[in-house]
C-alpha cells in the first residue's frame, strides 16, 4: 500500500491530472492554484500564499496568508508545510510554464525535497520531472521517447545509465555541461544511478517510475 502523498497546485499553466489524488492524500492550493483545483472538481484541504494572483478567497477552506515580500515562493511554502506534516511524496501541478524564473525555482525545489529525504514529481504538459539523490531511479520500458538528466548542485559522481540508447558507466556529471540531455528509450526499462550527488531527471510521460535510495 502506497503512503499518503501531498498534492500541490501552483498558479502556472495546468495540463490535467496524470496522477490524481486519492482519499488519503492531502491537497494544497498555492495561491492561484486554487482555480486548477476547481477546474477538476477538487476541494483543497488548505489554501496558502500571498494571494497576488487570487483575489476572491473561499470562505469554507482553511487559509494561511503570507506577505508578498518573503524569501519563499508560494510553492516552496507549500512544500515546507507538507514536509512539516510528515509527507514524503509530493506531486506538483501548475509549476511550469508562464514565468521562466518560477519554472526554474520549482525545478530547484525538487532538489530541495530530495535533500530532505522526500520525492517530488513535477508535471509539465508532456514531461514528468523528479530529483534523484544518492540512489537509483527506474523508468518503465517505452518503445520510444526521450528522457534527460542534469546535475543539480555540485558535480555528481558515479552517474550510470543502463538500458537506454546512450549508456553511462559511473561517470561524473557537471552542472555546467548538459551531457545527459536527450537520451532515448529503446523498448527496455531504463535505470539511472547516482552514487554521490543530485540529478534532475525528466522523461516523456507514460507511467510513474520506481525510486529507490
Amino acid at each position: 500500500m502506497s503512503q499518503p502523498a501531498c498534492f500541490i497546485f501552483g498558479a502556472g499553466p495546468f495540463f490535467g491530472l496524470p496522477v490524481a489524488p486519492g482519499p488519503e492524500d492531502f491537497i494544497l492550493a498555492a495561491d492561484g492554484g486554487y482555480r486548477h483545483c476547481l477546474s477538476v472538481g477538487l476541494r483543497p484541504h488548505l489554501l496558502l500564499g500571498d494571494f497576488d494572483s487570487l483575489e476572491d478567497l473561499p470562505g469554507d477552506i482553511p487559509v494561511q496568508t503570507f506577505p508578498v515580500e518573503k524569501d519563499d515562493t508560494d510553492t516552496m511554502l507549500a512544500l515546507k508545510y507538507g514536509l512539516e506534516k510528515g509527507y514524503r511524496v509530493f506531486h506538483l501541478y501548475g509549476a511550469t510554464g508562464g514565468r521562466m524564473d518560477h519554472t526554474l525555482a520549482n525545478l530547484q525545489a525538487l532538489g530541495f525535497l530530495a535533500q530532505a529525504g522526500a520525492t517530488g514529481y513535477l508535471y509539465d504538459e508532456s514531461y514528468t520531472f523528479t530529483a534523484l539523490q544518492n540512489g537509483i531511479l527506474s523508468l518503465p520500458a517505452h518503445k520510444e521517447g526521450i528522457f534527460s538528466l542534469f546535475c543539480l548542485g555540485p558535480e555528481a559522481h558515479g552517474v550510470s545509465i543502463r538500458g537506454a540508447q546512450y549508456p553511462l558507466d559511473k561517470v561524473p556529471l557537471s552542472p555546467f555541461f548538459p551531457l545527459g540531455v536527450s537520451n532515448h528509450f529503446q523498448g527496455n526499462p531504463v535505470e539511472i544511478q547516482v552514487e554521490e550527488g543530485c540529478l534532475l531527471v525528466g522523461w516523456e510521460r507514460e507511467s510513474q517510475p520506481d525510486a529507490r535510495s
